[in-house]
Formats: structure tokens, sequence, C-alpha cells
């Protein structure tokens, strides 16, 4: 992660070590939970593996227990690994919790904390919440835009009957990421990029080097006086651009909704659209620049494409490991449908095996297996520590998902747990936290499952599924990606046939 530090510090430890004891000396403090030891001033950062950072955390949990502390340069972190201390923190110290850590490519990329998942906990953080929640991901709200869903869900199943047809080998990460991407820029933005060229290319591009400077680490983020080295590595420049890239590209999109002077109903608005409303009609009790919506949007892209592609990726991943399971919900669904040529956004609501597969593949597979780290806005004891305020904290749904404590066969995919239970992912359960929990739950939960039900739904009721010729279904891998979401490394190729 910070392969090149070793080296630097050796060629200036003496003034490293001169501000190591001077920093030392004011941390004469009650008992902190226990962790790996690690290197003056550096702390714990050149034992951090990005790749695989929530399984690492993991294995620390196994060592030095459910409630562990990292060193991270100068800040220090906890790291919450079970279903009970989850609970402590998010519920029962939610408000001295729910700050969030100023990391560099996050505040610049939504504009100094001007959106709704990196702000700090404010007033301003309450309302612009309450804006979203209320215009923008409200049942209401999410189903003005089914007809969009279902479309490009249409428009996907006619690409796999084309492939089926030709006996072609369908790219399903490929193919689900350009389908999220399409619907979220139509709920957006009011229309699709990925039909134009060039301009395809350009956007996704864009898009891509967002996230990757959403989750690339700084070394200002936590040895403040080292920030020199990432100019050296040329982060602070490519922070620069891609921030302006996208903020032309946000600019852009604004300017074309300013000046379409068609009077839209609430059913024709896009996101864009309801935001530049609120702001003309003097709507919010905040001042709301178009650098807050420029923020907003950027947390729609982000939070809303590649976890709904990923969710669904692994959902067939695990089905086409498990033959059992896919022949299960494919009879329930092609049962209780008729002879329907689609599945729409009220149909897939009777299915509860499906439900039910989707809540597994959610646990085993979190999108976002480390949620957005949280920050203590003063001092909290949790489990008979005492954590200063200024404590980044890492919940790890990974290893709470995963805990053997919490769930029978914590390790199998098992998708009839969830039938006849009361475990419920809206933040209630902390065993089960795929959106997080308290005031800093992600809201758009009615808004991914929309998407999520009628992209399965349809995967499953239109065609039935084989591997390529020569592969089992116990060649199929499960290793993931680095990055905030996790993302299956190797694409899954799959060959579809027509049920119908």
């Amino acid at each position: 992660m910070f392969s090149s530090l070793l080296l630097i510090l050796c060629l200036t430890f003496p003034v490293f070590l001169l501000f190591f004891f001077k920093y030392h000396t004011s941390f004469k403090s009650p008992p902190f939970p226990p962790g790996p030891r690690g290197l003056p001033i550096v702390g714990n950062l050149h034992q951090l593996e990005t790749s695989s950072l929530y399984t690492q955390l993991w294995q620390f949990s196994k060592k030095h227990g459910p409630l562990f502390s990292l060193q991270l340069g100068l800040r220090r972190v906890i790291v919450v690994s079970s279903p009970k201390l989850a609970k402590v923190v998010m519920k029962d110290h939610d408000l001295e919790c729910c700050d969030r850590p100023k990391l560099l490519g996050q505040q610049k990329l939504s504009y100094d904390g001007s959106d709704m998942v990196f702000s700090s906990y404010s007033s301003y953080w309450r309302e612009i919440r309450k804006i979203c929640v209320i215009h923008i991901f409200s049942s209401k709200s999410v189903s003005c835009f089914s007809s969009v869903r279902n479309f490009e869900v249409k428009q996907m199943i006619k690409t796999i009957s084309r492939h089926a047809s030709t006996s072609e080998v369908t790219n399903l990460n490929q193919l689900l990421t350009s389908l999220t991407s399409t619907i979220m820029c139509r709920i957006a933005f009011g229309r699709r990029y990925e039909e134009e060229g060039t301009e395809r290319s350009k956007f996704h591009q864009l898009f891509s080097e967002c996230q990757a400077m959403v989750a690339i680490p700084f070394f200002s983020d936590y040895i403040p006086f080292m920030g020199w080295i990432d100019k050296l590595r040329g982060l602070h420049a490519r922070l620069q651009r891609s921030f302006k890239e996208m903020d032309n590209f946000y600019q852009q999109v604004i300017d074309e909704h300013m000046a379409d002077s068609h009077e839209k109903t609430p059913q024709e608005e896009d996101i864009v659209d309801v935001l530049l409303r609120l702001k003309k009609h003097n709507s919010f009790p905040i001042d709301f620049t178009n650098d807050n919506i420029k923020a907003a949007i950027m947390n729609i892209l982000i939070g809303g494409t590649d976890t709904t592609a990923v969710t669904v990726v692994w959902a067939m991943t695990l089905l086409l490991k498990h033959p059992r399971i896919m022949k299960k919900v494919q009879e329930e669904v092609r049962s209780l449908s008729g002879e329907k040529a689609f599945l729409d956004e009220d149909d897939v609501q009777k299915f509860p095996y499906l439900k039910a597969v989707i809540k597994e593949t959610l646990r085993l597979y979190p999108p976002a297996p480390l949620l957005v780290p949280r920050e203590t806005r003063e001092k909290v004891t949790i489990d008979d520590y005492e954590i200063p305020a200024k404590t980044i904290i890492y919940v790890n749904a990974w290893a709470i998902h995963r805990d053997p404590e919490a769930w029978e066969d914590a390790e199998e995919f098992m998708p009839e747990r969830f039938l006849n239970s009361t475990v419920d992912l809206r933040g209630q359960d902390f065993c089960f936290i795929p959106f997080g929990s308290g005031r800093r739950m992600c809201p758009a939960l009615n808004m991914a499952f929309a998407t999520l039900d009628v992209i399965l739904g349809n995967l499953l009721y239109s065609f039935d599924w084989e591997l390529p010729e020569g592969m089992k279904s116990e060649d199929i891998d499960t290793e993931t990606l680095p990055g905030v979401t996790q993302h299956k490394k190797n694409p899954l190729c799959v060959r579809a046939k027509c049920q119908m």
C-alpha cells in the first residue's frame, strides 16, 4: 500500500524520531483497544493490503478481538467486527460516532463535503439528507422511474437473446455494468450515454477515474507533513484533473437542463430536474448551489451504479455454483408468472425465494464490505475502552455477515435461512447491515431493490444458464478486485438458452 515509505523513513529517520517522541508523550491516555504492533510514525500503514483489506481486518480480529485498533500514521482507527459492537457504534452511540473523516480525495470530489455521503454531521447534512430522502429516494419517487428500469432491462434481455440464438457467450460483468450505468444515467440525467460512440468511452473513463480517486489513500490523510510524497506520485495532479473533468461534465448536464424550456410532469422529471426545480423555487432551508447539485449527482452515480451490478453478478455466480438453488428459484419465478413475456416490478414482489437469494447474496458479498468510515465526534466509551474524538471507525460488514455466532453455517450459501426469518436489512438487525444503520445508513434501499429485483428476476425467468464448454460449477472463482466496491475479479462468462 505504501511500499516506498520504508526507504524514505530510513533517509529521514532522525527527524521522524524527534517528532515521534514529541507526539507519543501527548498520548498518555486510558487503555485503547489492542491491535497489531506498528512502526514509529507509520503505525500499521505498511501492513495493510488494499487488495482485500476487509479480509485482512477479519484476520486481525481473530487475533485481537472483535474490537481492535490500528495506527494509520498519526490517525487512530478502531475496527468493529461483531454484531454486538456494531449495535453499540451505530445505535447506542450513533450520535457520537456519526461523523466522517476528512480524506483528501473524497473531500475534493464531493465539493468539500457538500454531498450526503462524505459530509460532516451538521445541520447542512441533515437538510441535504432530508431532501434526498423525500424527493429522490422515497417509494413514490422510485416508482416514477419504473418505466426506465423496465425498458432498459428489456433491452438487456434482447441482447442476451441474440447471444443465445448464436450460442455466443455472455459476459455478465460487462453487460450488467452497462445496464446499471444506463439506468442511473437516465434516472439522474434523463438520457443515455452508451450509444454515442466516443462519448461512451469518455463517460465511463471519467466515472471509473472518479471511483478510483475516492478510494486511493493519500499520505497527507495520515501523515500530514509527508503530503509532498503525494505530489511526487502525481496524485494531486491526477485528483485535480479528475475533479475538473467531472465538474465540466456535471456543468454540461446542468446547462442542458436549464436550457430546456419544456415543462415536465413529475413522471417526466429526472433527478437533476427535481433538484433544479427545488432550487428555483427556493425550497431549501439552506444555501443550495450548483455545486451541491453536482455533489449529489456524484453520490448517486458512485453509490447506485456499481453496487447494483456487482450484486447481480455475485447472485448469478452463487446460483451457478449451486444448481439446486438455481433450479428452485427458477421454478418459483416461472410457476407464479403465467405466460408473461416480462416480469415487471409488481410481479417480482410475489417471489419470497428470489428475495431470499438476493438477501443471502448481500450477506456473503456485500457490495461495500467495509462500510463508509465513520469518525467519533467526541470521546465515547465502547466495550470499556475510551475512544477519543476524531478516531476513525471501520465497521467490517463482511466479517459481521460471516460471524459464526450470528449465522449457522456462516460460510455457506443458504437462501432458506431468510425464509420466515425476522432478520431484515433496514438497519435494525446488526448481524446483517449491507446498507449500514443509524443516521448514516444508505437511504437508497428502495431504489436499489427496485433495480435488483427486476434485473435478477428476469435473468432467471427468461433464460436457462450454463457454463462454457469444459467448465464445471466448482471451477467458478470468487476472487475479488481491490476497491471500495467488491467486484468479482474475473468476469462471469456464461451461455444463455431462451426458455420460452
